[in-house]
């Protein structure tokens, strides 16, 4: 066994046919193995931080934004008789709500 494998562990879930994986590591191991820490991030999986054996926490991976348009907003063009362009009405928001 590497020394990953025997350090770093792994648990499958099966949940409503979808298979979630888990990592486990130790406090030290977060020291140690970083780089495998934030490899299994880069896949999507949890990372279950445990100390002394209890879990202290979990590291979760980010959901990356999708990029999308201020034009695509819903906001925008939900009234059918609409006067305004997009860039009339965002600048008409994001104007100073007195005049000085």
């Amino acid at each position: 066994m590497r020394n990953v494998e025997k350090c770093l562990q792994y648990i499958d879930i099966l949940n409503n046919s979808v298979e979630l994986k888990i990592m486990k590591a130790s406090i030290v191991d977060l020291r140690y193995k970083t780089t495998d820490i934030l490899k299994a991030l880069d896949r999507n999986e949890s990372v279950t931080v445990l100390y002394h054996g209890k879990v202290k926490g979990i590291i979760k991976p980010v959901k990356e934004k999708s990029q999308s348009k201020v034009k695509d907003h819903p906001f925008f063009g939900m009234r059918s008789n609409a006067e305004m362009s997009v860039l009339e009405e965002l600048e008409n928001l994001r104007k100073s709500r007195y005049d000085i």
